[in-house]
C-alpha cells in the first residue's frame, strides 16, 4: 500500500501544478501563440493480471499522460497525439514494467490542386503493444488505431523502440481524377538483444478516380524491402491492388481493395518465391455520440518482432467502438484478431493471438475522471516460438484496471 500512496500523493500534486498553470494561460489577457483544439489528460491506474500461461500473475500501478492537438490552419494542418507514463510492479511478475512512450504526428501542406503529408509513429514500449492508443493493457483510452502492427506476436520484456515515418503527395488531374505517391521508412529496435531488429522501405503510386458523388475505384502498386541489423538476409514484396470506396452517407464510409502480392527472399534466407493474396478492407461509421472503426488486413511483413521469425504472412482483424452516453458517460471497445505464418521454410507455423477490452469512463465536474476496464488476451504458439522464445505471451491473460484521472473538457485555442 505504501508504493500505491506516494504514486497517488505525487499525483495529484501534479494535478494541482497543471490547473494551476494551464488555466491562467487559457484565459489571460494576452492569449496564446497557438490555435486550434487542445485536449490533455492525466491518470493514476491500478492493475491486477489473472495469467493461466506463462505472464505470471501481477498487480501494477501507473502513472501516465495524454496530449491530443489539432491546428486551425486549412493551408498546413497539424495534427499531434502522445501517450506516455511509467509503470511498477507492486507483486508478482514484473512483464510490463517500466516507461511508455507513444507518439503520432502529421503535418499537411495544401494547394488548390495539390497536397503534401508528413507523418511520423514512434514508439518506445517495455512489451508487445495491444489495446489503446497507449498499447499498454488497462492503461489509457480505448480504441486505439487500427493497422498491421509491428508485433504481431505478443512478448513480454522486450523493450523495443519502432519508429514509422512517411510521406505522401496527391495531384489532382482532373476534376475527377488524383495521382498520388506514398513512402515510407520505418525500424524496430530491440534494445535488450532479444528480438528481430528489422528495417523496412516502402514507395509506390495510387491512381483515385471518382465515379459520381458517392463510389470511387482505386488502383495502387507497392515495392517493399526489409532487412535485417546484423544479417545479410533480406526479403521483398511487389503487390497491385484494386478497390472501391463508398460514401454511403455523412457518417458511413466504406473502402476495400485487393490484389496478388509477389514475395522474394534472398539468398540464405529460405523463404521461397510466391504469390499471395493481399487485401486492405476498413468501415468508418462517425455519429455524434458513437464512432466505430471495423479493419482487415492480409499481406506479407519483415518479420513479427521474435528473433526466429524472418519474414511472415498476416491476416489481423481489427474493431473499435467509442460510445457517449449522456454528457459524462462514456462506453469504450477495442478488440483485434491477428494470425502469423512463418514465411521460411523450416519456421512456418503459425501463431493466433487475439486480444479485446472495454471500459467505462465517468465524469465528475470539469476536471475529474474516474474509470474502470477489462482486457483479455490470449495466444496459441507455434513449436518453432515456443522452443525458441520465453519472452512470447502463450495462454490466457486477464487485466482489470481501474484509476482516476484529471481531464479538462477540449479547449480551443485563438491567436
Amino acid at each position: 500500500m505504501k508504493p500505491s500512496l506516494a504514486h497517488m500523493a505525487i499525483f495529484f500534486t501534479i494535478i494541482s501544478a497543471a490547473r494551476a498553470q494551464v488555466v491562467p494561460a487559457a484565459t489571460g489577457p494576452a492569449g496564446l501563440a497557438v490555435s486550434g483544439t487542445l485536449h490533455y489528460d492525466l491518470r493514476y491506474t491500478q492493475t491486477a493480471r489473472f495469467s493461466t500461461g506463462n505472464a505470471g500473475d501481477s498487480q501494477m500501478n501507473t502513472l501516465s499522460g495524454e496530449v491530443t492537438y489539432a491546428n486551425a490552419n486549412s493551408a498546413r494542418p497539424f495534427s499531434l497525439a502522445y501517450s506516455g507514463g511509467k509503470t511498477w510492479t507492486l507483486s508478482g511478475a514484473n512483464g510490463e514494467a517500466g516507461v511508455y512512450q507513444h507518439l503520432m504526428a502529421s503535418q499537411g501542406f495544401l494547394r488548390r490542386s495539390w497536397a503534401f503529408n508528413l507523418n511520423d509513429n514512434v514508439s518506445y514500449m517495455p512489451l508487445a503493444p495491444t489495446t489503446g492508443f497507449s498499447g499498454i493493457p488497462g492503461v489509457g483510452n480505448l480504441p486505439g488505431t487500427p493497422g498491421t502492427p509491428a508485433q504481431p506476436i505478443l512478448t513480454l520484456n522486450t523493450r523495443s523502440v519502432t519508429n514509422q515515418a512517411g510521406a505522401n503527395f496527391t495531384r489532382r488531374l482532373d476534376r475527377a481524377t488524383n495521382l498520388g505517391l506514398t513512402g515510407s521508412y520505418g525500424i524496430i529496435r530491440f534494445l535488450d538483444g532479444n528480438g528481430l531488429e528489422t528495417n523496412s522501405l516502402q514507395a509506390g503510386p495510387q491512381i483515385t478516380r471518382r465515379l459520381n458523388a458517392q463510389n470511387s475505384i482505386i488502383g495502387q502498386y507497392s515495392i517493399s524491402h526489409f532487412n535485417y541489423v546484423g544479417s545479410t538476409v533480406s526479403m521483398g514484396t511487389q503487390s497491385a491492388q484494386f478497390g472501391f470506396t463508398r460514401m454511403w452517407n455523412r457518417r458511413l464510409k466504406t473502402s476495400a481493395t485487393a490484389g496478388p502480392e509477389w514475395i522474394h527472399g534472398s539468398a540464405g534466407s529460405n523463404i521461397p518465391s510466391s504469390t499471395n493474396l493481399t487485401m486492405n478492407a476498413n468501415a468508418t461509421y462517425d455519429a455524434r455520440s458513437m464512432s466505430l472503426t471495423l479493419g482487415y488486413t492480409q499481406s506479407a511483413s519483415g518479420g513479427a518482432g521474435v528473433a526466429t521469425q524472418v519474414g511472415v504472412h498476416n491476416k489481423d482483424v481489427f474493431a473499435g467502438l467509442t460510445r457517449r452516453q449522456g454528457k459524462n458517460l462514456t462506453f469504450g471497445f477495442t478488440g483485434s484478431y491477428m494470425r502469423t505464418q512463418g514465411l521460411q521454410q523450416q519456421q512456418a507455423g503459425v501463431t493466433n493471438s487475439k486480444y479485446g477490452g472495454v471500459s467505462a469512463t465517468q465524469r465528475w465536474g470539469r476536471y475529474i475522471e474516474v474509470f474502470a476496464n477489462y482486457t483479455a488476451i490470449q495466444q496459441s504458439l507455434s513449436l518453432a516460438i515456443i522452443t525458441s522464445n520465453s519472452n512470447a505471451i502463450s495462454g490466457l491473460s486477464q487485466v482489470i484496471g481501474f484509476g482516476i484521472g484529471y481531464s479538462p473538457r477540449e479547449m480551443r485555442l485563438k491567436k
